[in-house]
């Protein structure tokens, strides 16, 4: 079975330099893991896990100002 036949989410973690890093999954922990497999440890790092907001892809031009 796909893994896209369960819905799957943006979700947007804040950084510590304020900025904000654009992610998808199924859930919060799914997105942060998709992230590890793009991101070295040092980028991961930069990423305050449990900070993050749940966005529809609709309003995704809303927060590009805001991405690191």
């Amino acid at each position: 079975m796909s893994s896209f036949s369960s819905p799957h989410f943006m979700y947007l973690f804040e950084m510590k330099s304020g900025k904000k890093k654009l992610a998808y999954g199924r859930s919060p922990e799914d997105a942060l893991d998709i992230l590890r497999l793009r991101l070295s440890d040092a980028e991961m790092a930069e990423i305050i896990p449990d900070q993050y907001t749940k966005i529809n892809q609709r309003h995704l031009q809303q927060y590009t100002k805001d991405l690191g």
